[in-house]
């Protein structure tokens, strides 16, 4: 790399730029999944959208591949590069609130924690992830599935602006007046179009949060999956449950169904009847808490630096061949931490248009996340191996389709099943905004023909 090309590059911005040996250097570059290790010759952690363009034309000019980093909490692993330039978005924390117009515009480098610090205390909240260390921007950019997606959507719904840099290192507004084509796809499409430095959401009002787990033995996982197979099919707006089977804290294996409803307590514990029906559960931690408390209770089970590999899809029901199938594969898994979720998405997330947004699944359906999780590198061979045996027993079940966030390195046609009917209409977009693919360290979407 071109010495002269780099202070140069130092004298354009106002934030820090990081190569390997500096003090900060390795901290920067290490994300969350420990599976991945690469070495960028050159971290820039910018300062404003101004340093980010200059980022840009350098690496094209310099003819450098580009990472993104925002909260660094992807499986894949594209937020790091080896040789290339990294964007770390980290320092970029900036947040403004609207009460009037009930907007927050916020910096691309916020986790999902920082969003909810700012946007509770004035009593507002938007639609995010399940865990808090999660970045706001890659979260956005896939779709956002979380707690409150059936009373007001994903967060890519509630996406209502957003200031781009584009691969020619030009700065664009994104809304529905200007540049409309390219809001739509940033709502769902990844960063397949350039870097995001700013999101302008819709508020909400900040409602009380009822949440937490009902724990149930793991030799009722049969029994507990169909009964949340049956209550899920008429559930309020306001109330999300999801099922897993996971290890306890205690080192035993359990079952268990995780709730979160936002809104009148009272109606949240009506709702809940049927839910406690089926028991009693061993352990029921589910009671009025702040909002961001319930956003951050699944952090500890996705800490940083842990060694990850996930399969994923959609199922359009859950039948009893399919339990079967789940509740076989857990008691294969190769270690402690790993685990599967189902999670049931219903009501405002469901009656978006299929394409009116780059996220295609709008139906009423589960993302089943089975998550393979060591912390001792020897354990990688079996871990793969569960992943395999779980995917290949699991596979006939699955409806088709999958949620781009939970994507690892699984090639172009599992991106392409990920977009679905919306897919062709993102590669003209990409062709639009993004000729060279120069933006192309994503779950990459090539420019059309």
């Amino acid at each position: 790399m071109n010495p002269s090309a780099i202070e140069a590059l130092k004298k354009q911005i106002r934030g820090e730029l990081l190569q390997p040996g500096d003090s900060g250097y390795d901290d920067a570059r290490s994300i969350y999944n420990a599976m991945i290790d690469r070495r960028p010759a050159v971290i820039v952690q910018p300062a404003g959208t101004e340093d980010v363009a200059a980022v840009v034309r350098f690496a094209r000019e310099q003819d450098l591949p580009l990472s993104i980093r925002g909260g660094g909490h992807s499986v894949s692993g594209n937020a790091a590069c080896d040789g290339g330039v990294m964007l770390d978005m980290s320092s970029m924390k900036g947040i403004q609130i609207d009460a009037a117009s009930r907007t927050a515009t916020a910096d691309a480098g916020l986790t999902l924690g920082d969003y909810d610090k700012a946007t509770t205390a004035q009593n507002f909240v938007s639609p995010m992830g399940i865990v808090s260390k999660t970045g706001i921007a890659g979260l956005t950019l896939g779709g956002g599935m979380g707690w409150l997606m059936g009373k007001y959507g994903l967060a890519c719904d509630n996406l209502i602006g957003a200031e781009v840099v584009t691969a020619e290192g030009k700065t664009v507004k994104a809304s529905e007046e200007e540049n409309a084509d390219l809001l739509w796809g940033l709502r769902g499409g990844g960063g397949n179009f350039g870097v995001v430095t700013k999101f302008q959401y819709r508020l909400h009002p900040l409602e009380p949060m009822l949440g937490g787990l009902l724990i149930h033995p793991v030799e009722k996982a049969p029994e507990l999956l169909r009964f949340y197979r049956d209550v899920t099919q008429d559930l309020p707006d306001e109330l999300i449950i999801y099922a897993a089977m996971l290890t306890a804290p205690d080192g035993n294996p359990v079952s268990a169904m995780v709730v979160a409803h936002m809104g009148d307590p009272a109606k949240g514990e009506k709702a809940l009847e049927k839910i406690r029906a089926f028991g009693p559960p061993v352990a029921d931690t589910v009671a009025v808490v702040p909002f961001v408390q319930h956003q951050s209770m699944f952090d500890d089970a996705y800490p940083r630096g842990q060694f990850h590999y996930w399969k994923s899809g959609f199922m359009n029901t859950v039948t009893d061949e399919a339990i079967d199938a789940l509740v076989e594969q857990f008691h294969r898994r190769a270690t402690p931490l790993t685990h599967f979720v189902l999670e049931h998405m219903h009501g405002a997330a469901t009656r978006v248009p299929q394409t009116a947004t780059a996220f295609p699944h709008r139906v009423a359906s589960y993302n089943l996340g089975a998550f393979s999780i060591w912390d001792n590198a020897k354990d990688e061979d079996a871990s793969r191996k569960w992943v395999a045996g779980f995917w290949q027993a699991i596979k006939p079940h699955l409806s088709g389709g999958v949620y781009v966030n939970y994507l690892g390195q699984e090639g172009a046609d599992r991106v392409r099943e990920a977009y679905g009917p919306v897919y062709d209409r993102l590669a003209a977009l990409k062709k639009k905004y993004d000729p060279t693919n120069f933006f192309r360290l994503n779950q990459n979407i090539p420019p059309a023909a």
